[in-house]
């Protein structure tokens, strides 16, 4: 494991896993809590507007689908909260134009895309020292977002209605939650893509959650676990010649599973 490191595409998947895991323990958590799942699904894939304008305008695509993320994160807060539309059907549709008007712009982009498959399966091999620079100055918003705002996340992911009546802009919050879950999408789809973006930020707290309902523990053991299995997953992608987005998903449900087993088999019931 110590001699692929001599490598520089090895080092800089080492930084990315563990950026990545940064982001799915503190935005995951909440995620889950929440159960924003296909909430997150569909700012994941409307991003991918935004890769398709970076491919059109000769910008890296990372950048240009941050404020497509955004925008996605905020229009469905908005269309489910303010219009006379179901939640998940706003979802539906911003998820299924952002990927329109992605398919669109890489039609209209000269010449061939050599590295389209990294964003839509993932590629942690291929990042460069530009998108890790990327992924630790999202890291470093998601962060100091969550310790400044960290009460009233807590109170808004467990009863949003108390929230709002206390006196608390619950639904504001929920808006900048929302574009925290899409700053750390950005983040992630480097690692495994657009189509595995919410495995990773789902299965880590999920694992975690069998162990703990205390929100900070729940924060740190998801961290924690999504670090070991995402180096795991990348270490055999490199040992067995295998699509690294993939082989990390499978390794993090793979621990699921065996978790399960533990918690249900072996460890003393409360």
């Amino acid at each position: 494991m110590i001699d692929i490191l001599n490598y520089e595409f090895m080092r800089n998947a080492l930084y990315a896993a563990v950026l990545v895991s940064i982001a799915c323990g503190i935005v995951g958590t909440f995620v889950v809590i929440r159960r924003i799942v296909f909430i997150s699904g569909g700012i994941t894939h409307a991003a991918f507007g935004g890769i398709g304008l970076g491919y059109f305008l000769g910008v890296n695509p990372v950048l240009a689908a941050i404020p497509f993320s955004l925008l996605s994160a905020m229009g469905i807060g908005l269309l489910s909260k303010k219009a006379k539309i179901t939640e998940d059907s706003a979802i539906g549709m911003l998820w299924a134009v952002g990927m329109a008007i992605g398919i669109l712009f890489i039609g209209l982009t000269p010449g061939y895309a050599p590295d389209l498959f990294s964003y839509l399966f993932g590629s942690i091999l291929t990042v460069s020292f530009t998108d890790i620079l990327i992924m630790l100055c999202l890291d470093v918003i998601v962060i100091l977002t969550m310790l400044l705002f960290f009460k009233e996340f807590q109170a808004i992911a467990f009863d949003e209605e108390f929230t709002e009546i206390s006196g608390v802009p619950a639904k504001a919050l929920y808006l900048l939650l929302l574009g925290l879950v899409a700053l750390s999408i950005i983040v992630l789809i480097r690692v495994v893509g657009v189509i595995l973006v919410v495995a990773l930020l789902t299965v880590p707290t999920t694992i975690a959650r069998q162990f703990t309902n205390k929100l900070k523990h729940l924060m740190l053991y998801s961290t924690l676990s999504a670090i070991i299995l995402t180096i795991a997953g990348l270490w055999l992608s490199y040992i067995f010649d295998l699509p690294s987005g993939a082989t990390i998903v499978l390794v993090l449900a793979g621990m699921f599973f065996i978790t399960a087993l533990v918690k249900r088999y072996l460890l003393p019931r409360e």
